[in-house]
């Protein structure tokens, strides 16, 4: 009836006494915040973002290439034996990767979406996932390019105590200690002697 004063749809949702439809209304939009899916999303919400898409294409490609790469793999390998995994996936997995990393900087700054909080739960958990493979199960680890500069920094600096000590010691002078012996009294008699001379 139109003539009262709440409308048909309130009435509706509130009335049974848990109001279910309210209480899964309210989580389905809170779940949908908490994970950040607007961020997926261009700012119409006509669909995915050109570079959500683009990241899931990467990830949808790495996942093939590591599937690939074990198909001739046996299933109890070691964990340090992937490497055909991480020889042929590198490309693939370092684009990904920069791709995410892409994302994270753009999302800072509002990106495609808008929103400036995280980046959607699709995003995060599909890297993630890609991560946990490349260096748990593959064991792939790609070598610190700065390992040369640390070491030789750190043996610098553990050489210069033995520089500054060997430095004082050569540049110091040496002074040779002259040991002086004390006159040694010769007899009882002589003691007497000067005694009685000064009395």
């Amino acid at each position: 009836n139109s003539s009262e004063s709440h409308n048909c749809a309130k009435s509706i949702l509130t009335s049974d006494r848990l109001q279910v439809v309210v209480m899964l209304s309210e989580f389905f939009n809170e779940t949908w915040e908490a994970a950040n899916c607007a961020n997926c999303l261009k700012n119409n919400s006509e669909g995915l973002s050109n570079s959500t898409e683009e990241f899931l294409d990467l990830f949808n490609k790495s996942l093939t290439c590591f599937e690939q790469n074990l198909q001739g793999e046996t299933l109890d390998l070691s964990p340090n034996n992937y490497t055909d995994v991480c020889k042929n996936c590198n490309v693939t997995y370092k684009m990904l990767n920069d791709r995410y990393n892409y994302l994270q900087r753009m999302n800072r700054q509002g990106g495609e979406s808008g929103h400036s909080t995280h980046l959607c739960i699709d995003v995060e958990d599909a890297m993630n996932i890609t991560r946990k493979l490349w260096s748990r199960t593959f064991n792939c680890s790609v070598p610190c390019s700065d390992t040369v500069p640390v070491i030789a920094v750190s043996s610098f600096i553990l050489f210069l105590p033995v520089v500054f000590y060997l430095s004082s010691f050569l540049h110091s002078k040496q002074k040779k200690r002259i040991l002086i012996l004390p006159k040694r009294i010769q007899s009882n008699a002589s003691l007497v002697n000067i005694q009685e001379k000064y009395s």
